[in-house]
């Protein structure tokens, strides 16, 4: 067997941006992708949202994270030349009796210390927004939007050059101790042990927890159960009379089915929130009718023909259907008693936005913080 510095499972946004940071501390690093390539499940399945850190109340990691990670998100976006905007959006009250989960919002933000949101009357959202009908609204100017694909690109480009490895086609399914103490790695089809690693990153996604349940000395009580959560988009064939993102008020599980613009200037709304018991990316063009009514809250001269159904995301929550959202669970061996081993369940969002504050949180579990 090989013996490496650290091997990271999983390449999305998260995985890559980890893999990132540990190569570029000198460590000898591989990526294990168990697809063709890297972010093609749940980082490639988004609203490409740049989150300002407004809705986390209760869950503190992904308070402290979300806000750590804006600033170094946009920095590194500017420094690598990622195109990206800082669009803004607005998050709407359509009736008065909306405006005190605009008050929470502003709460739950400044305790997460996002100190620039304003709130507007009717009047100052239609100066900003003409086709925008409501009775308030809160404006974030911290929150944009980036190309998520063109990041994850230049984060492996990083990770390269500082010699780290991407192997795709690639599913960990079993880990195990060396007689040397380190990390022996069992990959689908092979009978055998193909490398050692002293430090595992199990950055897997839909497959982390399967992972850790295969994971020798890691405690199977120390594993949470995971729920998936799939979030559905409709495209927007034609042109919108928005410019800033438009969110409503959250909705148990996820944000409220909101209108997102790309750099280019498509629409698409959503997602919703819908519960699964398996993973399925399929989207139900049934759905169309529910979109459209949703949609035209927010728009309503929308042309209900025009929207058709686009993607979907499933999110790996740690939560059930009902129950308050839970929180990221990132742990080290301080937390899970097992050496070297970092995991990460329930990254949902604010994941991206997060994803280069996560990659330092996880170098301070391994020790290889500054």
């Amino acid at each position: 067997m090989a013996d490496i510095d650290v091997l990271v499972v999983g390449a999305g946004v998260i995985g890559l941006a980890i893999a990132r940071r540990l190569a570029s501390a000198g460590l000898s690093t591989i990526v294990a992708e168990r697809e063709s390539s890297f972010g093609t499940v749940t980082s490639s399945r988004n609203s490409e949202v740049i989150h300002a850190g407004l809705y986390y109340d209760g869950t503190p990691l992904k308070a402290e994270l979300c806000v750590a990670g804006r600033g170094l998100l946009y920095r590194y976006a500017e420094q690598r030349h990622v195109p990206h905007r800082r669009i803004g959006k607005l998050i709407v009250a359509f009736e008065p009796r909306e405006e005190i989960a605009l008050e929470r919002i502003a709460a739950s933000a400044r305790n997460a210390g996002v100190t620039d949101l304003k709130w507007l009357s009717a009047a100052e959202v239609r100066a900003l927004e003409p086709a925008l009908h409501c009775s308030s609204a809160l404006l974030s100017p911290s929150t944009g939007i980036i190309d998520s694909h063109a990041y994850m690109l230049t984060l492996l480009a990083d990770a390269e050059t500082a010699g780290a490895a991407l192997v795709p086609h690639t599913r960990v399914d079993r880990l195990t101790r060396t007689p040397a103490g380190n990390w022996a790695i069992h990959i689908e089809g092979e009978p055998r042990p193909v490398l050692s690693a002293r430090r595992v990153v199990n950055a897997a996604g839909h497959g982390a927890r399967a992972l850790a349940l295969n994971t020798e000395g890691l405690d199977a009580n120390r594993v949470p159960d995971v729920h998936y959560a799939r979030g559905n988009y409709f495209t927007y064939q034609g042109k919108v009379p928005f410019t800033r993102l438009i969110y409503p008020v959250p909705v148990p599980g996820g944000l409220g089915t909101h209108l997102t613009l790309d750099l280019a200037g498509a629409a698409r709304f959503g997602p919703d929130v819908e519960w699964i018991d398996e993973i399925d990316h399929s989207v139900d063009p049934g759905r169309a009718h529910q979109f459209a009514a949703a949609a035209r809250r927010i728009w309503p001269a929308l042309d209900p023909e025009r929207l058709a159904p686009g993607y979907c995301g499933i999110r790996p929550k740690l939560s059930r259907a009902g129950e308050p959202a839970a929180d990221f669970a990132i742990r080290g061996p301080a937390d899970h008693g097992a050496p070297d081993l970092v995991t990460l369940f329930g990254i949902e969002s604010p994941g991206l936005t997060a994803s280069l504050a996560i990659a330092e949180l996880v170098a301070r579990k391994l020790d290889l913080a500054g």
